[in-house]
């Protein structure tokens, strides 16, 4: 390892499925040093996973960067969004965390609509309206299906604060990921105790919301962890809002990242509020907005379609009438929680390649349908869409999102942006910098820029009509969730 020019942070993004660590020259921005360890998700009706895993994880990741980790003054986590981590007296895991995609809490989630005003006081009081993916739903459900494990429940955390709070000994999280539960009020950024009443949720059981820019704590002893004993540990964040660090997003430009689920969503300086529940009022980690859609299926779903076919997942062919909604795990945009793949158009002559093709600009519909929801009114229509994820390095991706947003797409060179967005966040609190100007400092938004090409108006509006002409299908429960 040569010599960095500043401090060294680690930024970390614990995701669905692994667990990845940067050591960080907070000077240059150099990757000096990664990790990175799996950790596995359940099948079937649910999807959950041991949160221990998820600290095993980092400990092997931390490890694999040897003496560069060692030597590192801060440390930030990023973490998927909205899972239930509950714990018990002795802060072990009383049951595997509920995850973002488990969508069990759909019934839960329309009940808690209706009793508590509906979507547009919903939408003003939290700035979203509750999906199963919110963590209010999943405590919900856990309440009425596993009472005996809510007895047990001592402390409910979100998967980022469950490591941080491993670091640290003390109970923490941030606007950014506590926007992404339902019971926090964007209003007056705190807890909401109606909220909390209504699904029996004491406010003793969750973390204090730290500032942006004020510390969660020190690492408390060495826990077998290659960091120092004393090791300042930034606050963290969700993954979303930590990604938007580290692109350094000002407001205005907007983002699709392309991973197992899909997102689109741009920084905001007003406070979002959308009734219909297409848009996640989220918070970001800085103080301003990060107004937010999520498909729960999007590289996952088309590599499945490739798999199944027996393609390699570039060989797509153009030129078909064939539609194909890749909802392979219900979805969330729009909100079907009960759907299944459907696939509309297919002829003797579709071929494989085409219907591949199908699935892409399924599953892109869905992001772009709610790009106009996400930005502001007077954000430049013609600014480059950032794309980003494991799928932005795609070339059916990038050639689909250009063919159906219309707009010049910039595909950032700089990867691991979770974990590249907490180390900003360390960073941060080491210089007092803002973490969105440090990642701007660090250059990780740069990349090719792919030039516009004519909006398909005709894909989108053939692929719209199968989506609200097979709308009665796609809402029924089929009794297999």
């Amino acid at each position: 390892m040569s010599a960095a020019e500043g401090p060294l942070v680690v930024g970390v993004d614990t995701s669905t499925q692994s667990t990845k660590a940067l050591v960080v020259d907070t000077a240059t921005g150099r990757v000096v040093a990664s990790g990175q360890a799996p950790h596995t998700v359940s099948s079937g009706a649910g999807r959950e996973s041991d949160p221990r895993q998820w600290w095993d994880a980092l400990c092997t990741a931390l490890d694999q960067c040897g003496d560069a980790a060692r030597e590192a003054a801060a440390v930030s986590i990023g973490g998927q969004q909205h899972g239930l981590v509950t714990l018990d007296a002795a802060g072990d895991p009383v049951r595997p965390a509920l995850l973002w995609n488990d969508v069990r809490s759909a019934p839960q989630a329309r009940r808690l609509i209706e009793e508590l005003g509906g979507a547009k006081a919903w939408a003003e009081r939290t700035g979203s309206v509750p999906s199963a993916s919110f963590t209010v739903t999943k405590w919900a459900w856990l309440a009425e299906n596993e009472p005996e494990a809510v007895r047990a429940v001592k402390a409910v955390r979100l998967p980022h604060d469950y490591l941080t709070e491993r670091l640290t000994g003390e109970g923490t999280t941030d606007r950014g990921d506590a926007s992404g539960t339902g019971w926090w009020a964007s209003g007056t950024e705190s807890y909401d105790e109606e909220t909390l009443a209504r699904v029996g949720l004491d406010p003793a059981l969750l973390p204090r919301i730290v500032r942006p820019g004020e510390p969660a704590g020190t690492v408390r002893g060495s826990h077998g962890l290659p960091l120092a004993e004393g090791t300042l540990v930034a606050g963290g964040t969700g993954d979303n809002a930590a990604a938007a660090l580290g692109l350094g997003v000002r407001p205005g430009v907007p983002v699709m990242s392309l991973g197992t689920s899909g997102t689109v969503y741009a920084v905001s300086q007003r406070r979002p509020s959308d009734p219909t529940g297409t848009v996640a009022g989220f918070a970001d980690a800085r103080g301003d907005w990060l107004p937010l859609a999520c498909t729960l299926n999007c590289t996952l779903a088309v590599d499945r379609v490739a798999a199944l076919l027996g393609l390699d997942r570039e060989a797509v062919e153009p030129g078909t009438d064939v539609t194909l909604l890749p909802y392979l795990d219900g979805e969330r945009t729009p909100n079907l929680p009960h759907s299944s793949g459907l696939l509309y158009g297919l002829r003797h002559d579709t071929t494989a390649g085409q219907l591949l093709q199908a699935a892409y600009d399924g599953a892109v519909h869905s992001l772009l349908g709610a790009l106009d929801l996400v930005l502001d009114a007077d954000a430049d229509p013609s600014a480059p869409l950032l794309l980003i994820g494991g799928g932005a390095r795609g070339t059916a991706w990038q050639q689909t999102v250009r063919r159906l947003s219309g707009r010049p797409v910039q595909i950032p060179e700089a990867r691991e942006l979770v974990a590249l967005g907490a180390a900003a966040q360390a960073a941060g609190l080491l210089t007092g910098e803002d973490p969105a100007a440090v990642a701007r400092r660090w250059d990780t938004a740069a990349g090719p820029v792919l030039d516009a090409v004519e909006r398909d108006e005709a894909t989108l509006a053939r692929i719209a009509k199968v989506v609200s002409d097979s709308a009665p299908l796609l809402e029924r429960d089929g009794g297999t969730r």
